[in-house]
C-alpha cells in the first residue's frame, strides 16, 4: 500500500511540475512579442558583454563586480544583475525562459533607473546633464513587463517546448 501511495504522489508531483513549467513557458504565436523580445535582448546584450567580457568599452566581469560592490550593492545581487544583462539577454533572443529573463532584466533596469533618477528623465544626448536620465530604463521595464505577462511569442524555444508538451 505504501509503495502505491508513494508512486501516486510522485506522479502527481511530476504532473504538477510539468503543468507549472508549461504555464511559465506558454505563449501565443504573436509576432509582436517576438519583435519585443528580440529587440530587448539585442539592446541588453552589449551591456551584458561590457560587464562580462569587457567588450564595447566595458571593464569586464571582475572590475564590474568590484564597482558594483563598491557602490554598496551586495555581491549576489551584483552577479544577478550581470547575469540578467548577459545570459538573460541571450535567453530573450532565443525565447527561452522568457518570463524569467524578462523579470531579471526588468528588475535590473528598475534598480538602474532609480540610480539615475537624480539626472532627470531624459538621456544625455547633448552632454549637458551630469549623467543619463531614466527614460531608457523605463522603456526596457515596459517591454520586460509585457514579456512577463504575455510570453515569448512566435519563433521562440518557449513556444516550441510548450507546443510539443501539448501534443
Amino acid at each position: 500500500m505504501t509503495s502505491l501511495a508513494f508512486d501516486k504522489h510522485d506522479s502527481l508531483t511530476a504532473g504538477t511540475g510539468r503543468r507549472a513549467a508549461t504555464a511559465l513557458l506558454s505563449t501565443s504565436n504573436s509576432f509582436s512579442l517576438t519583435l519585443l523580445r528580440i529587440t530587448l535582448g539585442l539592446v541588453m546584450l552589449p551591456h551584458g558583454l561590457q560587464k562580462t567580457a569587457g567588450w564595447f568599452g566595458g571593464h569586464g566581469f571582475s572590475a564590474t563586480m568590484d564597482a558594483f560592490v563598491g557602490m554598496g550593492i551586495p555581491a549576489l545581487l551584483a552577479f544577478l544583475a550581470i547575469a540578467a544583462e548577459s545570459a538573460g539577454a541571450l535567453a530573450l533572443i532565443a525565447g527561452f525562459t522568457t518570463r524569467i529573463a524578462a523579470f531579471g532584466v526588468g528588475v535590473t533596469m528598475a534598480v538602474a533607473g532609480l540610480m539615475h533618477r537624480a539626472n532627470g528623465f531624459f538621456m544625455n544626448w547633448g552632454g549637458t546633464q551630469s549623467g543619463e536620465g531614466y527614460e531608457f530604463h523605463l522603456l526596457a521595464i515596459g517591454i520586460a513587463i509585457a514579456l512577463m505577462i504575455a510570453g515569448a511569442g512566435r519563433w521562440s524555444l518557449d513556444r516550441f517546448v510548450t507546443r510539443n508538451e501539448r501534443a
